[in-house]
């Protein structure tokens, strides 16, 4: 018995992805396929923790079998992670393998299983771990009354994406704005790396010429100050004002949906090249952030 449905693909973001370039970073976009149809999300430059927030739609799909078993074992989806290179064909990154949740026509589109939650799938290159997928996946069958049964897709839209469908509210992580401030110190033997604010970012440091510079990335958002000479430097700091870089931001208030903090070291070079000399990965942020204090417990302890 044949039956249709629509796919929705909620392909939100991933994190800790395989660093695919010399610089120590990647050009990552997902490709998902489906039965006999694939789509792909968009490409993000420079970056192992890409927030796509695309909705991928999959219409008229086509299934074969009971409704019950339609239901409760629906077919895979394979999504697979790829690295694009400016010239020649993309290099493989990862896959990792989803089933979505069904609804069939007679069911109603409401808690607990709908809308979907965001879940975290493990992303495997070979039998090594690569980094985790962030998405939700749908699959609702379409009834006698055609597409316009479906639920509507709620939100939000963006007009300077242009077709990009956005990942629907209700599915999407609620947002706050941040502030990100990042401090980073530097030593001949050793790097640390301090960070206020309610989240840190993956940063630069590069040092040109006997130079250096530091450049924060969040979200997107890129902040940069350029540091002292490293010329004659003995121990000390490469950033001696030791003034933090701050950038704003919306990012999940839920703090399981942070990224981790990348940081980079390159050697840069003459013609504007450069090289990487290491990499680390901070994978938990929790300790770095600050919450203000509630000034309405602070009004009633002192009125105590």
């Amino acid at each position: 018995e044949k039956q249709v449905f629509q796919l929705r693909a909620h392909m939100y973001q991933a994190r800790s992805l395989f660093a695919a370039d010399s610089s120590g970073l990647s050009d990552p976009f997902a490709r998902v396929f489906f039965i006999s149809q694939s789509q792909c999300t968009e490409v993000l430059n420079e970056t192992l923790c890409p927030t796509w927030d695309q909705l991928l739609v999959f219409d008229n799909v086509e299934l074969y079998g009971e409704a019950h078993e339609m239901r409760d074992d629906p077919p895979i989806i394979v999504i697979e992670i790829y690295d694009q290179d400016t010239v020649g064909k993309a290099d493989f990154m990862g896959r990792t393998f989803a089933k979505p949740v069904v609804k069939m026509s007679d069911e109603q589109y409401c808690p607990p299983r709908f809308p979907p939650q965001l879940e975290y799938y493990q992303i495997y290159r070979g039998n090594a771990t690569a980094g985790d997928l962030l998405a939700a996946f749908e699959l609702l069958q379409i009834g006698p009354g055609g597409k316009s049964d479906l639920p509507p897709i709620d939100g939000p839209t963006d007009m300077d994406r242009g077709p990009i469908l956005p990942v629907p509210l209700g599915i999407r992580p609620v947002l706050s704005r941040y502030r990100v401030e990042v401090t980073a110190l530097e030593h001949p033997a050793s790097m640390w790396s301090i960070a206020w604010g309610r989240r840190a970012s993956p940063r630069v440091l590069e040092g040109q010429e006997g130079a250096g510079r530091q450049r924060s990335v969040c979200g997107g958002q890129t902040g940069s100050r350029a540091a002292a000479s490293l010329k004659n430097q003995g121990i000390g700091s490469l950033f001696p004002d030791k003034h933090p870089s701050s950038a704003s931001q919306d990012l999940p208030e839920n703090e399981l949906l942070h990224p981790p903090l990348n940081i980079r070291v390159v050697d840069c070079r003459a013609f504007g090249r450069y090289t990487l000399v290491g990499s680390h990965t901070v994978s938990s942020l929790r300790k770095f952030i600050y919450r203000p204090p509630d000034k309405k417990a602070q009004h009633w302890n002192m009125a105590g």
